[in-house]
């Protein structure tokens, strides 16, 4: 497993829809560490760290999002991996 990290940005109708617990809830099941939280401008910022396949598939499921949402734009980039997270934390 090769160690990466991905900073990732949501935007559209992504805050008051269950959108940080979507993201929570498949960064376990990618077994993702990480965390997300919404942002002023009305985004949800996403830090996700582990496997970089998986982070792959992780960035696909957040261009869908939850049901309620409306997804119009998923912005990423790579970043330095930290190893400061033990699991996926909703801010």
């Amino acid at each position: 497993m090769s160690s990466a990290a991905a900073e990732i940005k949501i935007t559209g109708l992504v805050q008051g829809v269950g959108f940080r617990h979507f993201c929570y809830r498949t960064a376990k099941d990618l077994n993702l560490t990480g965390c997300a939280r919404n942002e002023p401008d009305r985004s949800v910022l996403v830090i996700a760290e582990g496997d970089k396949s998986q982070i792959e598939s992780f960035i696909k499921f957040l261009n869908v999002g939850p049901s309620f949402a409306n997804v119009q734009h998923v912005t990423f980039r790579w970043i330095e991996f930290s190893g400061q997270y033990d699991s996926f934390l909703i801010e």
